[in-house]
């Protein structure tokens, strides 16, 4: 979830499912509700290694068709980056 999708139906839906939603609330929100900050921080972290990997076109565009292969270059890609 992002700030821009934290309607009160959205959050109903994604704790339904047993998601646990990490987003601050709107700024301009009447009722904000409490949310772990530190996992939000971590999630920040996660959108970023997405980043980084989409300069790996082959991912992207799954040039791979098997499967084995696939993940083969995913764990190649998280390799390569984590060198840099």
């Amino acid at each position: 979830m992002d700030r821009a999708y934290e309607g009160d139906e959205t959050r109903q839906l994604a704790e339904e499912l047993g998601y646990v939603p990490v987003v601050p609330p709107k700024s301009n929100r009447r009722t904000p509700w409490d949310y772990d900050r530190a996992l939000y921080k971590r999630r920040n972290e996660i959108e970023r290694l997405f980043r980084r990997l989409k300069g790996f076109r082959r991912l992207f565009s799954r040039f791979d068709k098997l499967d084995l292969m696939f993940v083969a270059f995913i764990n190649f890609a998280l390799i390569v980056d984590g060198l840099r």
